[in-house]
């Protein structure tokens, strides 16, 4: 029979003694055996499956194969968004009602531990956000604040001041943060009024998505931007999806490190998404290095993506994905069928095909998320970590389960390793 850890490996980009080490420490602590087989079996059985409904083989090339899941994508997408009405972000509060109401439907995030709005607004007065109030002419962070809200001036702080001045601020503002600074309330989401588009277009440095978010406030808003790419409402979809799992994993971190000593350089770290750089400590117990953001959009050689690793991240998804199946289903009832949940459950599934060109095996993502960046950017190569980093975490999920895996990151994000006997 083969050897699952060299499967394994080409599908991770690490190497086959990684995980023969793994397989065998955590058969031992876990008391099973073949969970690499059954993953394996799981990813086999999907992939044919996946492929049947697309009308394809295993002898099909990787071009073939990315191009059918991308139009899966599309087709999919211009249904959604007929179903939900043909949201126009140009009318903001049109589109909020009918995206939002069908997101909080889907999935009702619970009440999060936030920093209080008017510390907020101290703090930008402290450190005023003068690309905003000249734009606007506005003499006073107040008088900003009570023409334009609070909410939609601090989701701008993302696009129309400096790198330099948002790290500034970010130091300040959180650097002595108390137990009573914060308070327990409902995650908020909205879609920006037009005229920050004008804002937009005025500062904005780099590309965004339109949809992003701040945990330390509680916020996920839309930027009103085109969106009439291909997949572009169904990215705008998950990424809400995901950001209401998220914001709310984040709450649960505040709460849980609110009272320690250096709690301020805690809530800093995790508003960065700091990982460990250092070693994985080596004392005789299985070392799970815990990943909270995307290291592969930096450096996908980065060495702690071939180490054993869980990340959260992959696990909001993973939920968001999930949700889909629901949503399907709540749009059904008026409109009829709508298969969302055909991407469930392909989230870790990864299969190797030949690559017409050159002849080598090339590794294909079917990853919803993968997909969904490569279709909205036109890519002709794929994007394949989000489906990596869900592959990690489906090892430890079969070992462990996923409650236990969501537990075990909570408790030891900060330290950066989860050490298993």
């Amino acid at each position: 029979m083969h050897d699952p850890s060299n499967t394994l490996a080409r599908l991770l980009r690490t190497k086959p003694a990684v995980l023969q080490e793994l397989e065998r420490k955590m058969n031992s602590i876990s008391g099973q055996e073949g969970v690499f087989d059954d993953i394996l079996r799981q990813n086999e059985i999907t992939v044919d499956r996946t492929l049947a409904g697309l009308g394809l083989s295993r002898s099909d090339t990787q071009k073939t194969v990315r191009l059918a899941l991308a139009d899966r994508l599309a087709h999919l997408d211009r249904h959604l968004w007929e179903m939900v009405g043909k949201p126009d972000l140009s009318k903001p509060d049109e589109a909020c009602a009918k995206l939002c109401k069908v997101v909080s439907k889907v999935f009702t995030p619970p009440k999060g531990l936030f920093i209080k709005r008017e510390l907020g607004i101290e703090r930008l007065e402290k450190y005023p956000p003068h690309n905003l109030l000249e734009h606007f002419g506005y003499a006073t962070v107040r008088d900003l604040i009570d023409k334009e809200g609070f909410t939609s001036v601090m989701a701008s702080l993302r696009f129309t001041q400096s790198e330099l001045w948002m790290h500034q601020f970010f130091d300040i503002a959180y650097s002595d943060l108390k137990p009573d600074d914060f308070e327990e309330r409902d995650v908020d989401h909205l879609v920006l009024d037009t005229k920050w588009l004008d804002v937009a277009e005025k500062f904005m440095s780099k590309k965004y998505h339109n949809v992003s978010h701040l945990k330390e406030f509680g916020i996920i808003f839309i930027i009103p931007l085109k969106n009439d790419l291909p997949g572009e409402t169904l990215r705008l979809f998950t990424l809400m999806l995901h950001y209401l799992h998220e914001v709310p994993f984040y709450a649960s971190l505040f709460r849980r490190h609110l009272r320690s000593e250096n709690f301020a350089h805690t809530f800093k770290s995790l508003l960065r998404g700091d990982v460990s750089s250092d070693p994985a400590p080596n004392h005789g117990q299985i070392t799970w290095r815990v990943v909270q953001r995307y290291l592969a959009k930096d450096n996908q050689d980065d060495f702690r993506l071939f180490e054993p690793h869980v990340n959260p991240e992959a696990d909001h998804w993973w939920r968001a994905e999930e949700d889909l199946g629901r949503l399907s289903r709540i749009l059904g009832k008026d409109h009829g069928r709508l298969d969302l949940g055909w991407w469930t459950g392909l989230d870790f599934v990864g299969e190797m095909f030949r690559d017409e060109r050159t002849g080598a095996d090339e590794l294909v993502s079917f990853d919803l998320i993968d997909q969904l960046m490569s279709l909205v950017r036109s890519s002709d190569s794929g994007y394949l970590y989000h489906q990596q980093e869900a592959l990690w975490n489906k090892i430890f999920v079969e070992y462990m389960g996923r409650e236990k895996m969501q537990q075990l990151i909570e408790e030891n994000l900060m330290s950066g390793f989860i050490f298993l006997k």
